[in-house]
């Protein structure tokens, strides 16, 4: 169980990723909750950024409810094999995190308040884990498509490794980088708490809130 544990924790380099496939999952016609659809195209004025906070069905809904969100959907994203299943992801050996894909409106919610959201429904501090969820694909990230987005995400770790530290946290471990694909979990991972309302949850925060305004502390960066 031990070797079992150090190996689910081990980042592998591309070389050791599964081969994966070129078809892709089938996708629902529209978010369970939203109505919209999950796939592209999306509209102009929308942004997109992917969250990787531990198990992704807790996560898909932190977001799903905020408004100005366009739509949401369950995937696994920052890997290499393309097209995984999940239980490909969950054997470490496609490099993938379990990962939210936020497809949202500036106009109506900030990229500030979906950082806001992710650093406080989660523990950044955890390395390949989240709680008793233990493993490569329930590290912590954020993938980012512009380099705005990059730069405000980097000012708030900073801000909020500050609070977390405080609090008397270790330094956070969330991974920052520029978004590669984006691979669509199956059908039945898509809003699953929603279709699922008594689903296990394994998302939990510090109860650390982040006081300081991210519009500061990316002048102050």
């Amino acid at each position: 169980m031990f070797f079992d544990r150090q190996h689910k924790t081990r980042l592998i380099d591309a070389g050791e990723a599964l081969p994966g496939r070129t078809q892709t999952m089938r996708l629902p016609e529209r978010h369970l909750v939203l109505g919209t659809p999950i796939g592209p195209p999306f509209p102009e004025r929308t942004e997109q950024v992917v969250f990787g906070m531990g198990c992704f069905w807790g996560a898909e809904r932190k977001f799903w409810t905020l408004p100005g969100v366009y739509t949401t959907a369950a995937g696994y994203a920052g890997g290499y094999t393309p097209n995984p299943t999940y239980e490909e992801v969950c054997s470490a050996r496609t490099g993938h995190t379990e990962a939210v894909l936020v497809v949202f409106d500036p106009a109506q919610v900030s990229y500030a308040e979906l950082l806001r959201v992710f650093w406080e429904s989660h523990d950044p501090t955890q390395g390949m884990r989240q709680g008793n969820d233990v493993g490569t694909q329930y590290r912590s990230a954020i993938y980012t498509t512009t380099r705005a987005q990059a730069a405000e995400a980097e000012a708030s770790r900073q801000a909020y490794e500050s609070e977390l530290k405080a609090a008397g946290y270790d330094g956070i471990t969330t991974e920052i980088a520029p978004a590669g694909p984006f691979y669509y979990a199956e059908d039945y991972h898509q809003q699953y708490l929603a279709a699922n309302p008594g689903g296990y949850c394994g998302l939990g925060g510090t109860g650390v809130c982040l006081s300081n305004p991210l519009s500061e502390a990316a002048e102050a960066g």
